[in-house]
């Protein structure tokens, strides 16, 4: 009970940290184009990731965690970072953030399929409401020109989930702040070569903001987040702790009000609502 407790504490404080990734995503993209913001965050992440490795000595992982840390790098390392930074050409912060509540679904399924994890049933249903409110509310949404937005993010979802649930699986063995350390250094020469060769050309015209943006999603949407996340999956569970990323739109859309002006419907509220009352039945459940 106590590990549960410290899994759900520890998830919590991950899901607070990725709340604002998005709209750092949003601000840093007005000065970046996406493919050298997901290198470039990935980049600095990398590195140090890499000096806590050397810092406390770790040891390499096994040839049989080399397969794992690629598909975590290819879901939460580059997939995720660059189809969201797409979809934010197309689609607001606050609407992106809504997609967030298919995540728990997403991740939930990952982990029975690579986690061996065996949910009740009642779970499942508490789980498929949270998602389809979110999908009728982007299904309505989408006849106002930003299907294009929607599919990327849907896409998104499916590579964190996957990305997310191979990590718990492999925090359980390495630990959570070890993983995505390993996981961002394996993915480290293939993101430099690209950082590099995506550069901007014009430096002087970016702003504050998007710095600011870049700064936040490369220290803690991609390394201090995940050292709470994935030690909060593995300590509670991947898909009962991965019902947490339902609170994770409204967190997100408050910021998205407050730090960039974006407008907050009363469907975007409504869907969120709805979702975050599916934590408690999910939780139960797990």
């Amino acid at each position: 009970m106590q590990r549960t407790s410290q899994g759900w504490g520890s998830g919590l404080l991950g899901i607070l940290v990725f709340s604002g990734s998005l709209p750092a995503t949003r601000v840093a993209v007005g000065g970046f184009t996406p493919l050298f913001l997901t290198s470039a965050r990935a980049v600095i992440a990398a590195l140090l990731g890499a000096a806590l490795l050397l810092a406390f000595r770790e040891k390499r992982p096994a040839a049989s965690d080399f397969v794992p840390l690629v598909i975590v790098a290819i879901g939460v390392v580059i997939g995720f970072p660059l189809l969201t930074a797409l979809a934010l050409q197309h689609i607001t912060a606050a609407h992106a953030i809504v997609f967030i509540g298919l995540l728990p679904l997403a991740t939930a399924i990952f982990g029975v399929l690579r986690g061996g994890e065996r949910p009740k049933p009642a779970f499942w249903l508490f789980s498929i409401v949270g998602a389809l409110s979110v999908a009728g509310f982007a299904l309505s949404r989408s006849g106002r020109g930003s299907l294009t937005g929607d599919l990327l993010m849907v896409a998104a979802i499916v590579l964190c989930g996957l990305g997310y649930a191979e990590g718990a699986t492999l925090s359980r063995r390495l630990g959570g702040w070890q993983v995505i350390s390993w996981a961002l250094v394996v993915a480290l020469p293939v993101m430099a070569v690209i950082a590099v060769s995506t550069l901007p050309a014009i430096w002087t015209g970016i702003g504050v903001p998007a710095w600011i943006g870049l700064a936040y999603v490369s220290v803690f949407s991609m390394l201090v987040g995940f050292v709470f996340w994935y030690r909060g999956l593995a300590l509670g569970g991947i898909a009962g702790v991965g019902q947490l990323q339902l609170l994770q739109p409204f967190f997100g859309l408050a910021l998205a009000a407050l730090m960039l002006g974006e407008p907050v419907a009363w469907t975007m509220i409504a869907v969120t609502a709805l979702v975050v009352l599916c934590v408690a039945g999910a939780k139960h459940f797990a």
